[in-house]
């Protein structure tokens, strides 16, 4: 791992979630959505990268909260929780369906997704660090 990459994805992480925000008001929901998804996929690949030096090519934000939960466990609250899990299938799915299949989202739940990145999600992954020694 190098710092210039760890800090290139950090940078780019937080981009996405400011990016979210223009869409949504301006009635882009699927680019506001492919944006909330981006930015969890790249901060937690940010962490995987900085824990243990690589991280796995996936788009699935479930494996990547899983491979973290393994450094903290903490972050398995997020798939383990079905409220959240709900939220994280959201997310996900919005990866492959804002690209590929003609299906669009609502203001309401793309503003229930972001209220979840910003209250659950965010604080979870950025704001705890790994136990000592895991």
């Amino acid at each position: 791992m190098s710092f210039e990459e760890a800090e290139l994805l950090r940078r780019r992480a937080h981009s996405f979630p400011r990016l979210a925000e223009r869409p949504v008001e301006e009635g882009e929901y699927d680019l506001a959505m492919f944006s909330l998804e981006q930015y969890c996929q790249l901060i937690l690949e940010y962490r995987i990268l900085v824990v243990e030096g690589s991280y796995p090519r996936t788009r699935s934000l479930r494996r990547l909260i899983r491979e973290l939960g393994e450094h903290d466990p903490r972050m398995l609250e997020l798939v383990s929780d079905i409220g959240k899990l709900y939220y994280i299938a959201r997310l996900e799915e919005a990866c492959i369906v804002s690209r590929y299949l003609p299906i669009t989202y609502e203001e309401g739940e793309v503003r229930e997704i972001l209220r979840f990145v910003e209250e659950a999600f965010k604080p979870l992954v950025e704001g705890s660090q790994p136990p000592r020694g895991a």
